[in-house]
Protein backbone atom coordinates (compact mmCIF):
# COMPACT_ATOMS: atom_id res chain seq x y z
CA UNK A 1 0.00 0.00 0.00
CA UNK A 2 1.34 3.39 -1.23
CA UNK A 3 2.02 5.95 1.76
CA UNK A 4 -0.01 9.43 1.46
CA UNK A 5 1.01 12.10 3.03
CA UNK A 6 -1.48 15.69 3.98
CA UNK A 7 -0.36 18.88 3.31
CA UNK A 8 -2.68 21.85 4.38
CA UNK A 9 -2.20 25.35 2.63
CA UNK A 10 -3.79 28.47 4.12
CA UNK A 11 -2.46 30.50 1.32
CA UNK A 12 -4.32 31.49 -1.32
CA UNK A 13 -2.50 29.71 -4.10
CA UNK A 14 -4.88 26.71 -5.75
CA UNK A 15 -4.21 23.34 -4.31
CA UNK A 16 -3.84 21.87 -7.30
CA UNK A 17 -1.16 23.94 -8.16
CA UNK A 18 0.86 23.26 -4.78
CA UNK A 19 0.32 19.68 -5.07
CA UNK A 20 1.93 20.24 -8.49
CA UNK A 21 4.97 21.45 -6.85
CA UNK A 22 5.05 18.49 -4.46
CA UNK A 23 4.70 15.81 -7.46
CA UNK A 24 8.20 15.55 -8.28
CA UNK A 25 9.47 14.27 -4.67
CA UNK A 26 6.98 11.29 -4.05
CA UNK A 27 9.58 8.94 -5.11
CA UNK A 28 11.82 10.77 -2.57
CA UNK A 29 9.87 11.12 0.43
CA UNK A 30 8.03 7.48 -0.33
CA UNK A 31 4.69 7.88 -0.98
CA UNK A 32 1.85 10.01 -2.16
CA UNK A 33 1.46 13.92 -1.34
CA UNK A 34 -1.98 15.41 -0.91
CA UNK A 35 -2.69 19.21 -0.76
CA UNK A 36 -5.99 20.38 0.65
CA UNK A 37 -6.66 23.91 0.84
CA UNK A 38 -8.23 25.79 3.75
CA UNK A 39 -7.81 29.47 2.90
CA UNK A 40 -11.35 31.26 3.67
CA UNK A 41 -12.62 28.27 4.88
CA UNK A 42 -14.91 27.88 8.13
CA UNK A 43 -13.51 27.58 11.19
CA UNK A 44 -14.30 24.24 12.15
CA UNK A 45 -13.57 22.91 8.55
CA UNK A 46 -10.16 24.26 8.53
CA UNK A 47 -9.51 22.07 12.70
CA UNK A 48 -10.80 19.44 11.37
CA UNK A 49 -8.02 19.22 8.22
CA UNK A 50 -5.73 19.88 10.57
CA UNK A 51 -5.81 16.89 13.11
CA UNK A 52 -4.64 14.32 9.92
CA UNK A 53 -2.23 16.94 8.56
CA UNK A 54 1.61 16.11 8.47
CA UNK A 55 2.45 19.79 6.88
CA UNK A 56 0.69 22.83 7.18
CA UNK A 57 1.61 25.76 4.78
CA UNK A 58 1.35 29.19 6.55
CA UNK A 59 -0.45 32.16 4.46
CA UNK A 60 1.63 34.56 2.30
CA UNK A 61 -0.52 37.41 2.91
CA UNK A 62 -0.36 37.03 6.85
CA UNK A 63 -4.17 37.37 7.04
CA UNK A 64 -4.84 33.74 7.82
CA UNK A 65 -4.13 33.62 11.54
CA UNK A 66 -2.67 30.58 13.25
CA UNK A 67 -3.86 30.68 16.78
CA UNK A 68 -3.28 28.33 20.35
CA UNK A 69 -6.61 26.29 18.88
CA UNK A 70 -5.32 25.25 15.89
CA UNK A 71 -2.14 24.61 17.22
CA UNK A 72 -3.59 22.14 19.38
CA UNK A 73 -5.64 20.33 16.68
CA UNK A 74 -2.24 19.90 14.65
CA UNK A 75 -1.92 16.25 15.95
CA UNK A 76 0.44 15.10 13.49
CA UNK A 77 1.99 17.90 12.27
CA UNK A 78 5.38 17.74 11.47
CA UNK A 79 6.60 21.62 10.53
CA UNK A 80 4.41 24.70 9.52
CA UNK A 81 6.21 26.35 6.41
CA UNK A 82 5.80 30.02 6.12
CA UNK A 83 6.30 31.09 2.57
CA UNK A 84 7.97 34.72 3.64
CA UNK A 85 10.16 35.79 5.94
CA UNK A 86 7.24 37.82 8.26
CA UNK A 87 5.51 35.19 10.76
CA UNK A 88 4.22 37.77 12.91
CA UNK A 89 0.11 36.19 12.46
CA UNK A 90 1.63 32.73 13.50
CA UNK A 91 1.55 32.40 17.33
CA UNK A 92 4.51 30.62 17.54
CA UNK A 93 4.95 30.58 21.30
CA UNK A 94 1.64 28.31 21.28
CA UNK A 95 2.99 25.88 18.61
CA UNK A 96 6.33 25.34 20.22
CA UNK A 97 4.28 24.32 23.78
CA UNK A 98 2.86 22.09 21.27
CA UNK A 99 5.54 20.31 19.77
CA UNK A 100 5.25 21.96 15.99
CA UNK A 101 8.24 23.85 14.63
CA UNK A 102 7.57 26.79 12.23
CA UNK A 103 9.70 27.83 9.68
CA UNK A 104 10.15 30.78 7.80
CA UNK A 105 11.86 31.57 4.27
CA UNK A 106 13.75 34.25 5.80
CA UNK A 107 16.76 34.57 3.81
CA UNK A 108 14.98 33.72 0.39
CA UNK A 109 14.47 37.63 -0.25
CA UNK A 110 17.34 39.02 1.71
CA UNK A 111 19.07 39.99 -1.37
CA UNK A 112 15.48 41.82 -2.71
CA UNK A 113 15.35 43.82 0.18
CA UNK A 114 18.78 44.30 0.52
CA UNK A 115 18.52 45.54 -3.06
CA UNK A 116 15.20 47.90 -2.31
CA UNK A 117 17.37 49.41 1.00
CA UNK A 118 19.86 50.70 -1.28
CA UNK A 119 17.95 51.74 -4.21
CA UNK A 120 15.89 53.34 -2.24
CA UNK A 121 18.47 55.42 -0.37
CA UNK A 122 20.18 56.72 -3.23
CA UNK A 123 17.14 57.88 -4.59
CA UNK A 124 15.95 60.01 -1.70
CA UNK A 125 19.59 61.51 -1.74
CA UNK A 126 19.10 62.30 -5.30
CA UNK A 127 15.45 63.32 -5.44
CA UNK A 128 14.91 61.07 -8.20
CA UNK A 129 11.25 61.30 -8.27
CA UNK A 130 11.05 64.47 -8.45
CA UNK A 131 13.08 65.14 -10.81
CA UNK A 132 11.50 62.93 -12.76
CA UNK A 133 8.13 64.28 -12.30
CA UNK A 134 9.28 67.64 -13.33
CA UNK A 135 11.14 66.70 -16.11
CA UNK A 136 8.50 64.84 -17.49
CA UNK A 137 6.01 67.72 -17.03
CA UNK A 138 8.11 69.67 -19.45
CA UNK A 139 9.93 71.15 -16.45
CA UNK A 140 14.14 71.88 -16.42
CA UNK A 141 14.37 71.46 -12.06
CA UNK A 142 17.58 71.16 -12.56
CA UNK A 143 18.98 74.27 -10.34
CA UNK A 144 15.87 73.88 -8.20
CA UNK A 145 17.37 70.56 -7.11
CA UNK A 146 20.78 72.37 -6.80
CA UNK A 147 19.09 74.43 -4.53
CA UNK A 148 17.38 72.11 -2.50
CA UNK A 149 20.52 69.86 -2.13
CA UNK A 150 21.01 66.56 -3.59
CA UNK A 151 23.77 64.10 -2.24
CA UNK A 152 26.09 61.28 -2.95
CA UNK A 153 26.07 58.41 -0.44
CA UNK A 154 29.55 58.12 -0.77
CA UNK A 155 31.44 59.46 3.28
CA UNK A 156 27.96 58.98 4.71
CA UNK A 157 27.12 56.89 8.01
CA UNK A 158 24.70 54.26 7.48
CA UNK A 159 22.93 52.89 10.61
CA UNK A 160 21.67 49.01 10.38
CA UNK A 161 19.07 48.38 12.53
CA UNK A 162 18.77 44.60 12.55
CA UNK A 163 21.85 42.80 11.76
CA UNK A 164 19.88 39.87 10.51
CA UNK A 165 20.35 38.14 6.79
CA UNK A 166 18.88 40.84 5.56
CA UNK A 167 20.60 43.32 7.49
CA UNK A 168 23.87 41.38 6.64
CA UNK A 169 23.19 41.41 2.70
CA UNK A 170 22.30 45.51 2.97
CA UNK A 171 25.57 45.67 4.61
CA UNK A 172 27.75 43.56 2.36
CA UNK A 173 26.24 46.27 -0.78
CA UNK A 174 27.38 48.98 1.13
CA UNK A 175 31.38 48.32 1.23
CA UNK A 176 31.51 48.91 -2.22
CA UNK A 177 29.76 52.76 -2.00
CA UNK A 178 32.86 54.01 0.99
CA UNK A 179 30.09 54.60 3.74
CA UNK A 180 30.80 54.33 7.52
CA UNK A 181 28.36 51.10 8.25
CA UNK A 182 27.24 51.35 12.31
CA UNK A 183 24.78 48.62 13.26
CA UNK A 184 22.18 47.67 16.14
CA UNK A 185 20.86 44.14 17.03
CA UNK A 186 20.25 42.92 20.26
CA UNK A 187 22.57 39.51 19.75
CA UNK A 188 25.76 40.82 19.30
CA UNK A 189 27.21 38.81 16.61
CA UNK A 190 31.63 37.64 16.52
CA UNK A 191 34.38 40.14 16.12
CA UNK A 192 34.66 38.25 13.25
CA UNK A 193 30.98 38.81 11.44
CA UNK A 194 31.35 42.67 12.30
CA UNK A 195 35.09 42.49 10.64
CA UNK A 196 34.07 40.46 7.72
CA UNK A 197 30.89 42.98 7.25
CA UNK A 198 32.70 45.88 7.83
CA UNK A 199 30.43 47.24 10.42
CA UNK A 200 30.54 48.19 14.27
CA UNK A 201 28.51 47.88 16.97
CA UNK A 202 25.88 50.77 18.40
CA UNK A 203 23.57 51.22 20.98
CA UNK A 204 20.44 52.14 19.19
CA UNK A 205 19.92 55.72 20.65
CA UNK A 206 23.26 55.90 19.50
CA UNK A 207 23.17 54.83 16.57
CA UNK A 208 19.90 56.95 15.92
CA UNK A 209 22.06 60.12 16.25
CA UNK A 210 25.14 59.37 14.69
CA UNK A 211 23.65 58.03 11.59
CA UNK A 212 22.85 59.43 8.12
CA UNK A 213 20.76 57.06 6.70
CA UNK A 214 19.02 54.17 9.10
CA UNK A 215 17.27 51.29 7.53
CA UNK A 216 15.24 48.59 9.59
CA UNK A 217 16.00 45.04 9.56
CA UNK A 218 14.03 43.53 12.60
CA UNK A 219 10.90 41.40 13.08
CA UNK A 220 7.91 42.46 14.26
CA UNK A 221 7.79 41.61 17.63
CA UNK A 222 6.44 42.75 21.45
CA UNK A 223 9.63 44.42 21.89
CA UNK A 224 10.39 45.65 18.69
CA UNK A 225 6.96 46.85 18.02
CA UNK A 226 6.93 51.44 18.28
CA UNK A 227 10.89 50.98 18.13
CA UNK A 228 11.22 53.98 15.78
CA UNK A 229 8.78 56.77 17.84
CA UNK A 230 8.42 60.39 18.33
CA UNK A 231 11.68 60.62 20.95
CA UNK A 232 13.74 58.27 18.06
CA UNK A 233 12.51 60.36 15.23
CA UNK A 234 13.76 63.77 16.82
CA UNK A 235 16.95 62.31 17.75
CA UNK A 236 18.19 61.38 14.52
CA UNK A 237 20.03 64.10 12.49
CA UNK A 238 17.74 66.41 10.38
CA UNK A 239 19.50 65.39 7.02
CA UNK A 240 18.46 61.81 8.05
CA UNK A 241 16.77 59.75 6.02
CA UNK A 242 14.57 56.51 7.15
CA UNK A 243 14.16 53.43 5.39
CA UNK A 244 11.37 50.77 6.60
CA UNK A 245 10.99 47.79 4.40
CA UNK A 246 10.19 45.39 7.60
CA UNK A 247 6.60 46.30 9.41
CA UNK A 248 4.70 48.77 9.20
CA UNK A 249 3.88 48.66 13.35
CA UNK A 250 7.65 48.79 13.97
CA UNK A 251 7.70 52.97 13.24
CA UNK A 252 5.03 55.36 15.09
CA UNK A 253 3.43 56.43 11.29
CA UNK A 254 1.71 59.41 12.49
CA UNK A 255 4.99 60.86 14.27
CA UNK A 256 7.04 59.55 11.03
CA UNK A 257 4.73 61.78 9.18
CA UNK A 258 5.05 64.96 11.73
CA UNK A 259 8.70 64.57 11.55
CA UNK A 260 8.30 64.84 7.65
CA UNK A 261 5.98 67.75 7.49
CA UNK A 262 7.75 69.52 10.25
CA UNK A 263 11.20 68.66 8.82
CA UNK A 264 12.65 66.90 11.63
CA UNK A 265 14.07 64.41 9.81
CA UNK A 266 14.86 64.56 5.62
CA UNK A 267 13.21 61.66 4.45
CA UNK A 268 12.22 58.75 4.35
CA UNK A 269 10.58 55.22 1.99
CA UNK A 270 8.12 53.37 3.54
CA UNK A 271 7.22 49.47 1.78
CA UNK A 272 5.31 48.76 4.76
CA UNK A 273 2.43 50.03 6.84
CA UNK A 274 0.39 48.70 10.15
CA UNK A 275 -2.80 48.10 7.72
CA UNK A 276 -2.13 46.96 4.27
CA UNK A 277 -3.16 47.96 1.81
CA UNK A 278 -2.96 51.65 3.33
CA UNK A 279 -5.90 54.07 3.23
CA UNK A 280 -6.19 56.77 1.21
CA UNK A 281 -5.87 58.93 4.72
CA UNK A 282 -2.98 57.49 6.01
CA UNK A 283 -0.52 59.69 7.28
CA UNK A 284 2.15 59.04 4.75
CA UNK A 285 0.24 58.56 2.22
CA UNK A 286 -0.95 62.60 2.88
CA UNK A 287 2.49 63.50 3.20
CA UNK A 288 3.87 61.97 0.59
CA UNK A 289 1.16 63.86 -1.41
CA UNK A 290 2.00 67.15 0.32
CA UNK A 291 5.55 67.11 -1.25
CA UNK A 292 7.63 65.63 1.13
CA UNK A 293 10.86 63.78 0.43
CA UNK A 294 9.23 60.41 0.53
CA UNK A 295 8.80 57.30 -1.49
CA UNK A 296 5.75 55.37 -0.74
CA UNK A 297 5.59 51.19 -2.51
CA UNK A 298 3.19 48.33 -1.99
CA UNK A 299 5.16 45.79 0.02
CA UNK A 300 7.17 45.10 -3.12
CA UNK A 301 10.71 45.29 -1.59
CA UNK A 302 10.95 41.23 -0.75
CA UNK A 303 8.18 40.30 -3.47
CA UNK A 304 9.71 40.31 -6.77
CA UNK A 305 9.93 37.76 -9.25
CA UNK A 306 13.30 36.32 -8.45
CA UNK A 307 12.55 36.40 -4.45
CA UNK A 308 8.98 34.73 -4.97
CA UNK A 309 10.82 31.91 -6.82
CA UNK A 310 13.63 31.16 -4.63
CA UNK A 311 10.83 31.18 -1.47
CA UNK A 312 9.06 28.73 -3.43
CA UNK A 313 11.81 26.50 -4.33
CA UNK A 314 13.04 26.62 -0.23
CA UNK A 315 9.69 26.03 1.12
CA UNK A 316 9.24 23.11 -1.12
CA UNK A 317 12.36 21.60 0.08
CA UNK A 318 11.76 22.14 3.59
CA UNK A 319 8.14 20.57 3.09
CA UNK A 320 10.07 17.41 1.63
CA UNK A 321 12.66 17.44 4.31
CA UNK A 322 10.26 17.30 7.21
CA UNK A 323 8.08 14.57 5.34
CA UNK A 324 11.11 12.56 4.94
CA UNK A 325 11.50 12.95 9.03
CA UNK A 326 14.46 15.25 8.49
CA UNK A 327 15.38 18.29 10.02
CA UNK A 328 13.69 21.12 8.59
CA UNK A 329 16.05 24.03 8.45
CA UNK A 330 15.10 28.14 9.25
CA UNK A 331 12.73 27.23 12.37
CA UNK A 332 12.33 30.42 14.25
CA UNK A 333 10.20 28.98 17.54
CA UNK A 334 12.23 25.69 18.40
CA UNK A 335 15.50 24.00 18.77
CA UNK A 336 15.56 20.88 16.62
Amino acid sequence: MVRAFKVVSMSPLPASFVEALLAPYRDEVGGDIRVVSVHGKPREEVLRELEDADVVIGDYTLNFRIDEEMCKAMKKVRLIQQPSTGYDHIDVEACARYGVPVANAGGANAVSVAEYTIMAALALLKRLLLAHEETLKGGWPQWKLMDMGTFDLYGKTWGIVGLGRIGREVARRLKAFGVKTIYYDKVRPSREVEEDLGVEYRTLPRLLRESDIISIHVPLTEETRGMIGEAELRSMKPSAILINPSRGEIVDEEALARALREKWIAGAAVDVYSVEPPPPDHPILKVAREGANVIVTPHIAGANTDARTRIIEFSIRNIVRALKGEKPEAVVNMQL
